[in-house]
């Protein structure tokens, strides 16, 4: 792989973003400004008596609201409870486990190739006219194969265009604002959603002891940004774009094939994908069997109407651990890819090594929360946010469009999804739950605001490696030139993100199955220590 090449300073808007973006620690070491400075505010907050009373706690004693009081991270139980509680602190954070289990599913189907070979395969034949959807596409559902859709998708619809006589730049800032753009929008859950509904259980945990994440608690707003984005993405590209770019010449290596991704497939390649539609057949029909018995497993007959499918929403995590891993190992079979047990576990053990950065990022986004639950600072923050919104006569979708709004100017400098909400999410969701609205909701707006200027931003991860695929084209190509051509989707993307968040508002439309945009009732109130 050509490395990225160091970016040409900015000035202007663009400069500043990269200036400070590039001053910013590491969002390891974010956190730990993050936590220092809570530790202080609560010693202070502590020391001036900052209190709220409990929305859904009653105190016995008084049959009033219980009065919660910020407490100081320094008091000997906080103390006590950092040195001592410090494995299950981490341990117990929701999204770590989420995306470990997810992630041993898909690391087999990105490393035996199913997922390279399924994007190549769905570009094959592909009418002229119907480029740009098909690219917009595939590139937005490549979000399950997470590196792999930059590192295959993007490269590869440069090449897919030049070969049907269209600018091969066209293509690559197509796929790019499929990939990354859209990078919420997909036809059905995955680890973006272990790794953010996770978080959000963390959020809501902090005050409502009793609430649990479901990973499909947004799939009917994703399904909807998939529709609601392609039609977005292929007139920005026919008709902005591609006219914008023409007139850039074609003069890098790839237009005489050095380099160029692979497009053809293989016979055993082909095999393999059969074997893997296969399986995932078997894996949705087991479940489908078990969801049918009698005596269901996934189905709570003892709980309310409301609640009994609860056991199904929470099997989905295994589910789509076996929806990725048994098809990747079926086709890594076929296609010679996996010849042994031995090459599946390694499959496996290798996509734990990549997490290795995530978990360390999530030891101190873990403690950040938990700390941010223990001295209170959550509960008082939502009480007092909550009684302020509901003062000022907001609509819900207004609130909801200034948690999306802060989401997508925050991205601009802090690129990792996870980071972001782990800090916005303890402080929004709980203030927004006192105030009707459901936490997959507050997740669904913070997402599009999240995906929508991923694109805009040199701090975005695989920026600079856009950026190389872009010059392999045109050697001239610039870190402005690629920015200029990215700004139209993303201000097409977050418009309709913006458009969609208020519509689902309006006609109370289910994020999800079983999570609706509103909540009728809080869920048991953390209890007291």
């Amino acid at each position: 792989m050509t490395q990225a090449t160091a970016a040409p300073s900015q000035t202007g808007f663009l400069g500043w973003v990269e200036r400070t973006g590039n001053r910013l620690p590491d969002p390891v070491f974010l956190f730990l400004w993050f936590i220092l400075a809570l530790v202080a505010i609560t010693v202070v907050a502590a020391w001036a008596g900052w209190s709220a009373a409990h929305p859904a706690e009653i105190d016995p004693e008084t049959g009033t609201y219980r009065i919660v009081a910020v407490e100081s991270l320094l008091s000997s139980d906080n103390l006590r409870r950092l040195l001592t509680e410090m494995p299950q602190t981490f341990t117990h954070f929701p999204p770590l486990g989420y995306v470990l289990t997810v992630m041993l599913g898909a690391g087999v189907a990105e490393r035996s190739g199913l997922f390279s070979t399924a994007m190549r395969v769905s570009m094959a034949r592909v009418p002229k006219a119907l480029l740009t959807p098909a690219v917009a596409l595939v590139s937005m559902l490549g979000n399950h194969a997470a590196d792999a859709a930059f590192v295959v998708m993007i490269p590869l619809a440069g090449v897919i265009y030049h070969a049907a006589g269209r600018h091969p730049l066209v293509g690559i800032a197509a796929s790019f604002a499929g990939v990354s753009g859209g990078f919420s929008a997909n036809l059905t859950p995955g680890q973006l959603d272990a790794l953010l509904l996770g978080i959000t259980e963390a959020s809501v945990q902090t005050v409502f002891a009793s609430w649990t994440a479901n990973i499909a608690g947004n799939w009917y707003f994703i399904a909807a940004m998939t529709v609601v984005y392609l039609p977005v993405i292929w007139f920005v590209t026919d008709k902005i774009i591609e006219p914008r770019l023409s007139g850039y010449a074609v003069d890098g290596s790839a237009a005489a094939g050095d380099d160029e991704p692979q497009t053809g497939t293989t016979i055993g390649q082909k095999r393999g994908l059969l074997h893997a539609f296969g399986m995932v057949l078997l894996v949705c029909g087991l479940w489908a069997l078990l969801l049918a018995l009698p005596d269901s497993p996934l189905i709570d007959p003892t709980a309310p109407p409301e609640g009994r499918m609860t056991p199904f929403y929470r099997s989905l995590l295994p589910f789509f651990l076996l929806v990725f891993l048994l098809p990747g190992w079926a086709y890594g079979r076929a296609a010679g890819t996996i010849k042994s047990q031995n090459d599946l576990v390694t499959m496996m053990a290798e996509a734990m090594k990549d997490m290795g950065y995530y978990m360390v990022l999530a030891f101190a986004a873990a403690h950040f929360v938990a700390m941010f639950a223990w001295s209170n600072m959550g509960l008082v923050l939502a009480v007092d946010g909550a009684d302020a919104l509901r003062a000022s006569g907001l609509p819900s979708w207004a609130m909801l469009i200034g948690v999306l709004a802060f989401g997508a100017a925050l991205n601009l400098l802090i690129g990792s999804a996870s980071a972001k909400w782990a800090v916005l999410g303890p402080v929004m969701v709980p203030m927004l739950m006192l105030l009707g609205l459901s936490p997959e909701m507050t997740t669904a707006a913070y997402r599009v605001g999240d995906s929508a200027t991923n694109i805009v931003t040199p701090l975005m991860p695989y920026f600079p490696l856009v950026l190389v695929f872009c010059r392999r084209w045109n050697k001239g190509f610039g870190i402005g030139s690629l920015t200029a051509a990215m700004v139209p989707y993303a201000i097409g993307i977050l418009t309709a993100g913006v458009l969609l968040t208020v519509a689902w508002v309006l006609f109370d439309i289910p994020v999800g199955p079983g999570a609706s945009v509103f909540i009728d009732t809080l869920p048991e109130a953390m209890s007291a220590e």
